[in-house]
Order: structure tokens, then sequence, then C-alpha cells
């Protein structure tokens, strides 16, 4: 098997994801370790290969501060679209666009 380098960007996403996919670092942790997924499962799941999900753990684990201010963005955005009445920040984006 072809050993791989992955890269972490923020270029599509205001976090940091794999280069070339629309995959956060912030996701691949949750699932491998908020729902209990291994690391086998998740690139299954993803279409990554297992060496992109322990990236992404890596740099998660390595960039606490980065991390910590990406979730805090994320806890703005989602009280933002409950107090403009969306149930979802999809609807808040919608309502944004129209």
């Amino acid at each position: 098997m072809a050993q791989s380098s992955v890269r972490i960007v923020t270029e599509v996403h205001d976090e940091p994801h794999i280069e070339g996919r629309r995959v956060t670092v912030r996701r691949i942790q949750g699932l491998v370790e908020g729902a209990g997924k291994s690391a086998e499962e998740v690139a299954d799941q993803l279409e990554l290969d297992v060496a992109d999900v322990y990236g992404a753990l890596q740099y998660y684990h390595s960039h606490p501060d980065e991390m910590a201010a990406v979730e805090r963005r994320r806890a703005e955005r989602e009280a933002a679209a409950r107090e403009a009445g969306a149930v979802s920040l999809s609807e808040l984006k919608d309502d944004d666009s129209a």
C-alpha cells in the first residue's frame, strides 16, 4: 500500500479539513472519539485512507487552541441560527441567500 502524507488546510471551510476534501478534522474527531467508531470504519464511511483519519486526529490534538476556537465559532453560529428562528444552520444559510 502506498504511503500518503495528510495535509490539513483551511481553504474551503472556516475550519481545518483534509486537503482536496470537504471533510473537517472536527467531524473525523467526532466520529472516532465522540461516536466511538474505529478509524477504519470512519475511513470507509468517508472514503478516506486510514492515514487521513489518523492525520486528522493528530492535528486535532496537536492544535487545541485552534480547535477550541473552531468549536466557539460553531456554537456562535448555532446560537445565531436559533435566535433567527432557524431549526438548523442550513435554514439560516437559506435565509441569507434570499
